[in-house]
């Protein structure tokens, strides 16, 4: 074998074989024979191959491999093409290096015109001499055919060019001198000159096309040991470099153009000037220089990064920044903290602004004790409640604005991306339960919504609204004070006929269902039930008793009865009066019979259960006579049943004649919280002032007169007339603390009956392993505190629902049944 490539240099032909009268025998003159081949091939490498045989050459190496002179042959080839690389060709290539080497470094003295035409000469020289080297060694393997001289041409073309040193450099080799001259065209074509990418395509090409020994492996390619190492490592230089100017000048904007850019013309610069077996690798340099070592930055830019790109709608700008947060981290955690970060700050502000007009005083401040009302007779009395509840369901609106805004941003800049609304629903989460209200805030909101803010929708309109609802109960995490607060809310709404529509209150009731869970609307639906229930026992009872109504003109009686159990009953009445007890109220006599003969109707068909009357709850429509109304002279009014029992006192009393309000309370038993809120509804609020008060202020005293006003007009035949409510409709701190209070001792009972439910069912549990399933349990209702939790396992095994079990570590716990 002789030294080369492949398997062999040499391949003989068969022993047989004879070739155009060729004789095997006959000896062979190497030398003379030689001395033509040598100058056929000078004349082959000097491109004056065209009177040459090729045929006859053939002949003649092809005698020479038969005469066993084929090594020889292959040594004396060998040896022409190292001379005439070494002194030939290398002078040509060493005239064409550029006159000082440093340069072509970044920060030279050049131009980069003048750095550009000084590249080119070398880099077109030796795109010559390889393009020449090349074609000659084709045509010299045609005459010797039957010798892999090819490959071994090939690194003698490496060997002896490329890997010369630069007289006077010993550093220096003509290859590393490429590779700086490359790298500096490259240079000068990022920063926008034009450059030959075509010639040093060629020089890419070459390099591939050689490798660093005898092993031919796509590892030892040349281009991939000498040239791409150095490529990567300017180019991950000079991106850092970039990455840090682009971030000073504060435009994140600009930084995703040009880092979408660079990318861009990486891959592009890989298929048409170097070689796209760099392509990934170029790719990698630009995602982690460019992009993930400074995107941190770029996003936290005050004046234009992802808040500003937010605030200002800057949609393209953060389809960008979410495309470049994909490069740096799959995860995108940065871009998601960040955008998490903005979302709990805008809800914050939602938070405080929420609670500021909570807070602030009314619009108009309220009549002081004695002071007379104005000259119009009009009292300024602000109504709080509307302030307040205006308050709540514009907080709900700003939160469901802000969950639109990042629900298209999400789906239009972010790809629907599942990881970052997953990060955003956690940042809704954290900010609304931050707030303290949020329960009772949402509550109102459907509240409102439900009794007039869905009038004129249509019928895919409700369903948006009560979606958007759902959507944020969703993300409380004590949704058993919502439900504390929705119950007392939809009482109001079905006891006083509020609702505008019972099949949006249905739905409702169904999507909550369908979102926490069958246990949370369980009572919710038995109050809807009760609801049908007591119109039916209303209709039998008015049927029982049409003839005697017939005739004694009897009062007709509504009745509603609820289970105590289902409804809020403390929270549906005056929830704080003042630590009165409560005495039940003094009804008339003509509507005390009606109660008795009611109670007798339902004891008759459900024995054993007991009626308690709420006669806050109530209405009543009265036919009232005011004989100096202009025109017909009497009115019919609906107004609450405690106002009904107040104005019944006025028929027994000749006019002008007069009560005070000890004198009401004393005969009607009506809780003195309640009684001066009706009072202030018929004698206050300017445009139903059924009675005259003394003195004319808003707050009632004891002391004050209340006669009936006979003046009293009004241009419509039926007028209803709600009950003023007692302060805000929101709760004050000390009724809120009441209502949490409240709501911990029922999440007591919830925490027990988690602990014995799961003991039961596993007998035996370890204290972590119980701890974890009843917190996996109640989550879906509220947050449960660990402390509370142990608290409540203690008690039950006082009561002896559960025990210990002794020398067990870790701790456990057995059921007993």
């Amino acid at each position: 074998m002789f030294p080369g490539r492949g398997r062999g240099k040499i391949r003989p032909p068969r022993r047989s074989m004879v070739f155009k009268g060729i004789v095997t025998s006959e000896a062979v003159d190497f030398e003379r024979e030689w001395k033509s081949l040598s100058l056929s091939l000078r004349e082959i490498h000097t491109k004056n191959a065209s009177t040459l045989s090729f045929e006859e050459l053939y002949r003649t190496a092809y005698k020479l491999v038969l005469k066993k002179k084929g090594e020889t042959l292959y040594n004396r080839v060998q040896d022409f093409e190292q001379h005439w690389l070494s002194d030939t060709i290398r002078p040509r290539i060493l005239d064409q290096l550029p006159l000082n080497i440093s340069d072509h470094q970044v920060g030279n003295n050049l131009t980069s015109n003048e750095r550009r035409l000084a590249g080119e000469k070398l880099l077109r020289s030796l795109k010559q001499a390889w393009e020449d080297h090349n074609l000659c060694m084709n045509m010299t393997t045609d005459v010797l055919m039957y010798m892999s001289i090819f490959n071994a041409a090939m690194g003698q073309f490496r060997d002896q060019v490329l890997r010369t040193t630069i007289p006077g450099r010993e550093d220096l080799t003509v290859a590393s001198v490429l590779v700086t001259v490359i790298l500096d065209q490259i240079q000068m074509d990022r920063e926008g000159d034009i450059v030959n990418t075509a010639l040093i395509k060629s020089c890419a090409y070459m390099l591939e096309g050689l490798y660093e020994n005898e092993e031919e492996s796509e590892s030892n390619k040349l281009y991939l040991t000498i040239f791409e190492p150095s490529f990567l490592a300017a180019s991950q230089a000079y991106y850092k470099t970039e990455g840090d100017s682009l971030v000073s000048k504060g435009d994140a904007s600009n930084f995703c153009r040009h880092a979408k850019r660079a990318a861009a013309d990486e891959q592009d610069r890989c298929r048409s000037t170097i070689s796209t077996l760099t392509a990934p690798k170029i790719k990698a340099v630009v995602e982690t220089e460019l992009v993930k070592h400074h995107l941190p930055d770029v996003i936290a830019l005050e004046t234009s990064g992802v808040n500003y790109m937010l605030d200002n709608d800057r949609l393209s700008d953060l389809e960008m920044i979410y495309e470049l947060s994909s490069w740096a981290d799959p995860s995108k955690e940065d871009l998601k903290q960040a955008v998490q970060k903005r979302i709990v700050e805008q809800g914050t502000e939602i938070n405080a602004a929420a609670q500021a007009a909570s807070d602030a005083p009314s619009l108009k401040p309220p009549v002081p004790d004695g002071e007379k009302l104005g000259g119009d007779g009009k009292p300024s009395l602000e109504r709080p409640v509307n302030q307040q509840t205006a308050a709540a369901v514009k907080w709900v609106d700003d939160i469901l604005l802000l969950k639109d805004k990042y629900d298209y941003v999400w789906t239009t800049a972010f790809q629907s991306d599942q990881g970052l609304q997953t990060g955003f629903s956690r940042s809704f989460t954290d900010f609304i339960n931050a707030f303290q209200r949020s329960s009772e805030y949402l509550s109102l909101f459907f509240d409102e919504n439900l009794k007039k803010g869905i009038k004129g929708k249509t019928e895919n309109e409700v369903d948006q609204l009560l979606d958007k609802g759902i959507t944020l109960l969703r993300f409380l995490q004590d949704k058993d004070l919502f439900e504390r607060y929705y119950k007392k809310h939809l009482a109001r709404r079905l006891l006083m006929k509020r609702s505008v529509s019972m099949d949006a209150e249905r739905q409702m009731i169904s999507r909550m269902k369908m979102e926490v869970g069958n246990n949370f609307t369980q009572k919710l639906e038995s109050m809807f039930k009760d609801m049908t229930v007591s119109e039916d026992l209303s209709s039998q009872y008015r049927e029982q008793t049409a003839q005697l109504r017939a005739e004694s003109k009897r009062a007709e009686l509504d009745v509603n009865v609820l289970t105590s159990t289902m409804w809020p009953m403390e929270a549906m009445v005056s929830s704080h009066n003042d630590g009165e007890t409560k005495i039940p109220c003094n009804f008339p006599p003509e509507i005390e019979r009606l109660k008795q003969s009611f109670e007798q109707f339902y004891l008759s068909k459900h024995n054993g259960r007991k009626l308690t009357w709420q006669a806050g709850l109530g209405t009543a429509d009265l036919r009232a006579y005011f004989p100096e109304m202009k025109g017909k002279k009497t009115r019919e009014l609906n107004v609450p049943t405690y106002c009904m029992l107040i104005l019944l006192l006025f028929n027994e009393l000749p006019p002008p004649a007069s009560l005070t309000a000890e004198e009401i309370q004393a005969t009607t038993n009506i809780p003195w919280s309640e009684l001066t809120r009706n009072l202030q509804t018929l004698a206050v609020a300017p445009k139903n002032r059924l009675l005259v008060k003394e003195p004319q202020s808003k707050e009632v005293n004891k002391t004050d007169k209340f006669s009936l006003n006979d003046k009293f007009q009004s241009q419509y035949m039926r007028i209803k007339i709600g009950v003023i409510a007692s302060g805000n409709k929101i709760e004050n701190r000390d009724e809120r603390q009441e209502t949490e209070k409240k709501n911990d001792a029922e999440r007591g009972h919830t925490i027990e009956a988690a602990i014995v439910r799961t003991m039961k069912q596993r007998k035996e549990l370890t204290h972590q392993n119980l701890v974890s399933e009843v917190i996996q349990q109640l989550t879906a209702r509220f947050p449960p505190d660990v402390t509370s939790l142990k608290k409540r396992i203690e008690s039950l095994i006082e009561r002896e629902y559960l025990e210990r079990i002794e020398e067990r570590d870790p701790p456990a716990y057995r059921y007993l049944a």
